[in-house]
């Protein structure tokens, strides 16, 4: 299957998970898992937030992007990925004065086993 995220419309979230400005996402949804295309422009970010029900990897395809990755902080460039696993907590800022920072986000859901 092929997913153009060309032909997907961009959507703006306004302080998408308490984060800064506005987080641009053009997603594919299948109902178990979620492919976001997001850009963050210079000064954005998404907010500090807890995978309860999911994981999720962000991969960096532009810019310089810095995180809180529970608690700690880290710092990620293009080529470089962040793994938040279920149960732990991250947010992603623009960490560049000059440009978008992009990056492809891969949110697969897990249910509870037990359900």
């Amino acid at each position: 299957m092929i997913i153009d995220f060309n032909l997907i419309e961009e959507t703006g979230n306004p302080n998408f998970k308490g984060g800064d400005g506005i987080t641009r996402f053009r997603s594919y949804s299948d109902g178990l898992n979620k492919i976001n295309y997001g850009r963050l422009d210079v000064g954005c970010s998404i907010g500090y937030h807890t995978h309860e029900q999911n994981s999720e990897v962000i991969y960096i395809t532009r810019g310089k992007a810095r995180c809180i990755y529970d608690g700690q902080e880290e710092h990620l460039t293009v080529g470089q990925c962040l793994y938040c696993a279920r149960g732990h907590s991250h947010n992603l800022i623009n960490d560049s004065n000059t440009e978008p920072l992009e990056f492809f986000a891969v949110i697969p859901e897990q249910p509870d086993k037990n359900n």
